[in-house]
């Protein structure tokens, strides 16, 4: 595949779920019923083989202790998840400890970030709280990433929060949710272009379909939005994700994978190779298939 090494692409952002392991609670309504039913690690290994996905990261679902060290398990015994995005309670004063007992069970080396539901809070300014960002400094000493799920309008409390913390990676998930079903840029476009101006930031590629009409999504609908954040954060700071299962409210896994190559299709075959492999090799510190080596801060 053009644009691709012998690394092949790694999916830098995708779920599972079992419901009868858990309840998937944000899962309501009759728009989101088609996720109402299991996804499981094999049901995206062949999707994931077709398109060349060589390993992946197995990204947090919902805000509770115990799917951490499931997905941590999960990842050891995988030949695809190369790295786990966990959940921990930043505001606990227990974060350097929950943190180092994960690293310390089943598959604790495939660690390599964390996230929270920032999207549903609602204080906007929920990422600069004083007990969210001794939280956040936790993340950076234990030497792991923080993923931002966040909307638009808390884009400016994210920005804040990684100019206070220059020695964490913050990584923002789905582009910053722009609103592409609008086809409104701006003040999302300019939120963005902010964040991006702080060197410990990246961005995920990922996210976009399901921003947009599910029915008749085109990728010259995501295109000027992939433009924002290729012009903003540049290809050594943006990552493929597929969103995977969500993104099946909009598109199947391999339409997304090309609509991804499309909207990547100007650039030369090593910033293509820096999307889709390189740069959540460095940022997550993965290796190709296998669990993290050692970290290395993403370049400006």
């Amino acid at each position: 595949m053009e644009g691709n090494t012998a690394e092949g692409v790694i999916d830098a952002h995708h779920h599972v779920w079992d419901l009868s392991v858990r309840d998937q609670d944000w899962i309501t309504g009759p728009q989101l019923a088609p996720l109402r039913r299991d996804f499981l690690l094999t049901d995206l290994e062949s999707e994931a083989q077709a398109a060349a996905v060589t390993a992946t990261v197995l990204v947090q679902t919902i805000d509770v202790p115990e799917e951490t060290p499931e997905f941590l398990a999960l990842a050891q015994d995988s030949d695809l998840v190369a790295g786990v995005v966990g959940w921990t309670d930043l505001t606990s004063p227990d974060v350097a400890r929950a943190l180092a007992a994960l690293r310390e069970g089943p598959g604790g080396e495939h660690l390599v970030g964390i996230r929270h539901q920032v999207q549903g809070e609602t204080d906007p300014r929920w990422l600069v709280r004083p007990d969210v960002l001794r939280g956040l400094a936790a993340v950076a000493e234990a030497g792991l990433v923080y993923d931002l799920v966040v909307r638009p309008h808390q884009l400016a409390a994210a920005h804040e929060a990684a100019r206070l913390l220059p020695g964490l990676t913050f990584v923002l998930d789905h582009a910053g949710k722009p609103p592409i079903a609008s086809g409104q840029l701006r003040p999302w476009a300019d939120a963005v272009r902010l964040l991006a101006s702080l060197p410990n930031t990246v961005c995920k590629l990922s996210g976009m379909v399901t921003e947009a009409d599910w029915d008749q999504w085109s990728v010259e609908d995501l295109q000027p939005y992939a433009d924002t954040v290729l012009d903003a954060f540049g290809p050594r700071r943006l990552m493929f994700g597929s969103d995977w299962p969500v993104c099946r409210l909009a598109a199947t896994y391999a339409e997304v994978i090309s609509a991804a190559r499309e909207l990547t299709a100007a650039l030369r075959p090593a910033e293509r190779h820096e999307v889709f492999a390189g740069t959540a090799l460095r940022t997550y510190g993965l290796t190709s298939t296998g669990p993290p080596a050692a970290q290395e801060a993403p370049c400006a």
